[in-house]
């Protein structure tokens, strides 16, 4: 199925940013904080691939509570901010992020439609990254979770974006489970971005083609090339 979509929408983290070393990094150090295990950060790709912990903060609170050990979401998000964002020395997981988009490949992506985003990251982390990175430019409109009352797998980020336009005239990029389940809900059609060869993509590339995705792409980059 070949698209001509105005609109291309970018999830942010797996898609435009690795986060492997940044969020999924904290989520593995709160989980050891508050039980004493340390788990693999392949293990964070099995909660990812079920719908409702897009947010890594409930992630990180189910993840705990099923170790058999009580904590609540306000606690343990209080501990999750102290290993990404860093506290008293301690090294801040947010800077082991990597960009993933070149300028050139989203300017030349910005030429042939308007882009968007639509993360279930909040304002102030969204914008420290962007800001690293420069990469404000080329996006018309952006959502965060502050932005919406209902996160994904509600398509509500997506309606905003669209506002009142026709779903199949945008593309959804996303990399889990409730990326898939957004588009679908809102119309959007949905591509998959999973690395090439990575365990992402053997956990999470099944599960997003049954619910819905288009095509598994390896990268970003490579919608240009999908798009033809």
């Amino acid at each position: 199925m070949k698209l001509r979509p105005q609109i291309i929408i970018f999830d942010v983290d797996g898609v435009l940013v690795d986060v492997r070393g940044s969020f999924h990094q904290s989520i593995i150090d709160t989980v050891h904080r508050f039980t004493g295990r340390r788990f693999p950060r392949t293990e964070v790709l099995k909660w990812k691939s079920r719908s409702g912990y897009n947010d890594d903060w409930k992630l990180s609170t189910a993840w705990i509570n099923s170790l058999g050990v009580r904590a609540e979401y306000a606690e343990v998000k209080a501990e999750f901010q102290k290993f990404y964002w860093g506290e008293n020395g301690r090294r801040a997981n947010v800077t082991l992020e990597k960009w993933l988009l070149s300028r050139r490949a989203l300017a030349s992506l910005a030429k042939r439609a308007e882009l968007g985003v639509f993360t279930g990251r909040t304002r102030h982390e969204l914008k420290h990254t962007f800001d690293r990175h420069d990469a404000w430019g080329h996006f018309r409109t952006i959502v965060t979770m502050d932005d919406i009352e209902l996160l994904k797998p509600h398509p509500d980020g997506l309606l905003r974006i669209l506002a009142g336009r026709d779903p199949m005239t945008a593309l959804y990029l996303g990399d889990n489970i409730d990326d898939a389940l957004a588009s679908e809900a809102a119309g959007v059609p949905f591509l998959g971005v999973l690395p090439r060869g990575s365990a992402a993509r053997r956990a999470l590339g099944p599960r997003l083609r049954e619910n819905g995705a288009l095509a598994i792409l390896h990268s970003a980059a490579e919608v240009a090339k999908w798009l033809g």
